[in-house]
Parts: structure tokens; sequence; C-alpha cells
């Protein structure tokens, strides 16, 4: 009875963890999660949502109005030489209107459906937004943690080479010299693999920001990027009229130059007259008791046009053209001022890629050369020709070029979906892409997942 007592709690966390431990997350995933639960992204659905109402409102400026009013009183009529006359008087009005020619709602309704596409325009670009600090967020959590891996195999080698000078030294074989520099070396990796682990939780956080919960398992991907080396288009040229046709910050911008347009015909409208249809019902009782001291009742119908022609309004029709006008200069500044930096970032963002790519591609080969120089090292210092310094020194060589690789991964990954996003042309789909190649099945003896549990700090510092 005791050892069922004991052996259940531990069968329920073992299945616990083994729940846990039985699904990591990939980039898709986390992406999904923001989707919907991102305070950011949230919030631009919202104004989206609002700013297609735009194109109602605008509209109705175009389409009759209908109102209806409604009057019901008592009047007490004193007379001289005649007895006090109580009269009840009602009256109910119905009014229908339709504007047959009023140039500043034509404006308005233009106006609309041109806001309406900027904020589409503007809600892809949240959309982008997310899919780029998801990747952001993703990706720094994977280079924290390569990053602490480095640390922590750094610190286990330095560590085995300290206990070898020590057993040197107690023989007499090495000096006290080589017991401190090993020590040294391993008290500086032990603070920067707390250092690391800081980085990570900090990551982690940032992340949390955007699912709104602590990520558990992240997949860990293929560090082979062959697959990921090739762009769309081939030169800087290319991806520039990409972008000058596709870059949605371009578009928007467009969007609020063709609406200053739109503000100068309303201002302008001033100047015209305005023309509407006009029906009116009215039916009233008791009218004219005040005079005859008898109400009557009444009933009228009219229909016929309404022009207004404006003569002088104090120059303000004028003074709102000129800041219409400048308004509209100010906007066409703005839209040279992004079509340059459109060129820009496209330009660095191109530039980084391709840069990545010849930086992964040298710090692969630079891991290989560090491990040949390190596994040389070591078996020169078996033979005695080289010096536990020059072990520990090519050690620290070694997973500094690891770390270098793994982050030149990510940064090379985030570059590539920033040139697209530049060009107008990131989307879900291009997100999955990048996905499927990182998830592919790692070779045999790599880890494919981190877990949480494998940071914390009191097992895994000793």
């Amino acid at each position: 009875m005791k050892t069922s007592r004991i052996l259940f709690p531990a069968l329920l966390f073992l299945g616990t963890f083994l729940h846990g431990a039985s699904h990591a997350a990939d980039l898709m995933e986390v992406y999904r999660e923001a989707l919907e639960q991102d305070a950011l992204y949230s919030a631009a659905r919202a104004t989206h949502l609002a700013a297609q109402e735009k194109l109602p409102q605008g509209r109705a400026g175009l389409l009759p109005t209908v109102t209806f009013s409604g009057v019901r009183r008592r009047q007490l009529i004193d007379r001289a030489l005649a007895p006090q006359v109580t009269i009840d008087n009602q009256s109910l009005t119905i009014t229908a209107t339709q504007p047959l020619y009023r140039k500043e709602n034509f404006a308005i309704y233009e106006q609309s459906k041109i806001q309406v596409a900027q904020a589409d325009w503007q809600f892809i670009i949240a959309s982008q937004d997310l899919i780029l600090r998801v990747a952001q967020a993703y990706f720094d959590i994977l280079a924290a943690h390569a990053s602490l891996e480095v640390a922590e195999a750094q610190k286990k080698a330095i560590g085995e080479q300290l206990e070898q000078a020590k057993r040197n030294f107690q023989v007499g074989t090495a000096t006290i010299v080589d017991t401190y520099e090993a020590q040294a070396r391993f008290d500086l990796t032990l603070a920067q693999q707390i250092a690391a682990m800081s980085e990570l939780e900090v990551r982690k956080r940032a992340l949390q920001q955007i699912i709104g919960h602590m990520p558990d398992d992240l997949i860990r991907p293929d560090e082979a990027t062959s697959d990921l080396l090739t762009l769309k288009y081939t030169t800087m040229d290319e991806w520039i009229r990409v972008a000058e046709q596709n870059n949605l910050a371009l578009r928007v911008q467009e969007a609020i130059v063709s609406i200053a347009k739109q503000d100068i015909e309303r201002a302008k409208a001033g100047h015209y007259p305005t023309l509407d249809l006009v029906a009116i019902y009215s039916d009233q009782q008791g009218v004219g008791g005040t005079i005859t001291g008898r109400g009557i009742d009444l009933t009228s119908k009219e229909i016929g046009l309404q022009l207004n022609i404006p003569i002088f309004q104090g120059f303000a029709t004028q003074s709102r053209v000129r800041e219409a006008l400048a308004n509209q200069q100010r906007a066409l500044r703005d839209l040279d001022n992004t079509r340059r930096n459109s060129v820009l970032q496209v330009s660095q963002q191109f530039l980084n890629v391709t840069n990545g790519i010849a930086q992964v591609k040298a710090l692969e080969q630079a891991v290989a050369s560090s491990r040949s120089q390190l596994d040389s090292t070591k078996l020169g210092q078996e033979v005695g020709v080289r010096t536990e310094v020059d072990v520990l020194n090519a050690q620290q060589l070694h997973y500094s070029a690891r770390r270098d690789l793994a982050q030149a991964r990510y940064n090379f990954l985030m570059a590539k979906l920033k040139l697209e996003a530049e060009a107008g042309e990131l989307d879900e789909d291009d997100l999955r892409q990048l996905n499927d190649v990182l998830t592919k099945k790692p070779p045999p003896g790599i880890p494919s997942t981190y877990s949480r549990g494998q940071t914390d700090p009191v097992s895994r510092i000793q």
C-alpha cells in the first residue's frame, strides 16, 4: 500500500512530463497562437474593421434622407368680451431630400473608397509585422539557446581541462600556471553561461508578450540552410523594381496623396451650388386659432427643387482651399521620402541577405577548421608539443565559431523575411515554406527541441 502511494505520484509526474515533452511548437504553431493572442495585431484588426465603415458613411451623402417631426400643444386664447378658448393643435411632417448635385458629397464618397483601400494596406502591413515579430522572437530564443549550449559545452570541456591540469600539477608534469589558466577560463565560462541563461529568459519573455504565455518547447531546426540560400529575384535592381510596385508603405502613402487631392475638391466645393430634390408631407390640426379663435385642419403635400448658391463666406472657402493645397504638397513630399526609404531598405536587406549567405558559408568552414585545429591541438598536447593554454585557446575559438554560426543563420533568415516584406511579398505562405524547411528531421544525435526545464539555473549550473 505504501509503495502504491509513492508510485502513483511518480507515475503522474512522469505522465505529465511525457505529455509536455511529446509536442514541441514549430514556427507556424507559434504564429497561429500570435494571430489569436497578440495585442498589437488584435488592435490592428479592430482598426481595420472600423475603417470599413468609411464606405457606407461616404455613400450616405449620395442617398436620400428622410426625417419625421411631430408637434403637439395646447393653446389658451383670451379674447375681449369673450370667454377663453382652448385649442389643441398638432402637426406631423415628413421631409425627404435627395441630393442631385453636391460636389462635396461626391468628393467625400471618393475619399471614403480610398480610405478603405488605405486601411486594407495598413492591415496587411500589420500582418507582415506580426510575421516578422514572431520570427524574430522565435529565432532570438533559438539563438540564445545555442549560445547557452555553447557556453555549457565550453564549460564542460574547460572543466575537464581543469581537472587534467590539477592532476598534471600533482604528478609534477605541469606548472601551477596551467592550473590557474584553466581555472580562470572555467570561471569566465561559468559567468558566460549565467549570462546566456539570463538572455534566454529575456528572449522567452519577449515571445510571451506576443503569444500571451511562456513558451515551453520550440522545435530547433536542422542546421542545414542550403535550401534557404536562394532568392526569388537574383539582383538588387529586380527587388527594387518589385518594391516600387508592391511596397505596402508606398501604397499607403499613395493613398494619403489621393485623399489629399479629394480634400482639395471638398474645399473647392464651397464655391459650387447645391441642388436637391425635396418632398414634404404635412398634416396639421388646429391651425390658425390665435387669429380666428377657431383652429382648422390642413394637409399639404410639396415636391420641388431646392437650389443654394454660395455668394460670400468671409473668405473661409479660399482659406480651406489653400490649406488643402499645402497638405497635398506635404503628402507628395512624404511620398517621395517613402519611395526613397523603400529603395534604401530593400538595398540594405538585399545586402544583408547576400552577405548573410557568404557569412554562413564562411562560418561553416570556420567551425570545421576550428574543430580540426582543436583535435590537432589536443593531440599535440598529448605528445608534448602543445600546452594547456593552446588547448584552451583552440576550444575558445571553436565554440565561438559555433555560436557565431548559429547567430548568422538566424540573422540571415530574418534578413530574408525583411527583404520580402520590403518588397511587399511577405505573407503566411512564405512563413510556412520557411517552417517546412526548418522542421526537416535533423541528423541523428542532434537534439530537435529545447525545453524550459532544461534551462533551470539550479539544474544547469554545476
